[in-house]
């Protein structure tokens, strides 16, 4: 690490890449990805345009970059469940990995709620849906019956419905996950016909 002309520690590349998509999520959650300039950004900052520029070109960057580095768990735990025998117990491990992995990626997958039309615009919104797809066929048999399969996909909807519709209700938010994710694995579990282990 380098020191700058004051004697302070100047920050590591990476931890500069990191501040300007942490802030950049800031400024597109608060006042909308369109309505936020990479002036704003680098003003938050307190760094120059060509600073900013050094690291990202565009928001668009900005904002492929957070996904990519935000998403990344969910690919390994993709990566992961392909590998593994389609059981019960995959199963529920897969949902506890993607409920730790959904609470990682929160402020981000905030973005995406409250931007879908930016969303859908941008390379993600299909990005997105191709790793929800992946998912679904992890946690899904397809020779089972109807009503299981509904179960097991409910279950990730349950775990994605429930980041954003419990943000309303009072309570401590690793309580609310635990419930979210105690109530996934009871879908999945019963589409399996049997009792629920958390």
């Amino acid at each position: 690490m380098g020191y700058t002309m004051d004697g302070t520690k100047r920050p590591r590349r990476g931890e500069t890449r990191q501040r300007i998509q942490d802030v950049a999520l800031e400024l597109f959650s608060e006042q909308g990805y369109e309505k936020t300039s990479l002036r704003e950004i680098a003003e938050q900052l307190d760094v120059t345009k060509a600073a900013l520029y050094y690291h990202f070109k565009t928001k668009e960057e900005i904002l492929i970059s957070l996904f990519q580095d935000l998403t990344r768990p969910i690919d390994e735990l993709i990566d992961w469940g392909k590998e593994q025998p389609h059981t019960l117990g995959t199963k529920q491990e897969v949902l506890r990995r993607y409920s730790d992995a959904l609470t990682e990626a929160a402020p981000l997958l905030r973005f995406m709620q409250e931007n879908q039309a930016t969303v859908r615009e941008l390379s993600i919104g299909e990005t997105f849906k191709h790793r929800m797809l992946s998912m679904m066929d992890i946690i899904k048999d397809p020779q089972a019956p109807l009503p299981d399969q509904v179960r097991c996909i409910s279950a990730l909807f349950t775990m994605h419905a429930g980041m954003f519709v419990l943000r309303e209700v009072e309570g401590d938010p690793e309580d609310k996950r635990k419930a979210v994710l105690e109530v996934a694995i009871d879908l999945v579990t019963q589409a399996h016909g049997g009792e629920a282990t958390v």
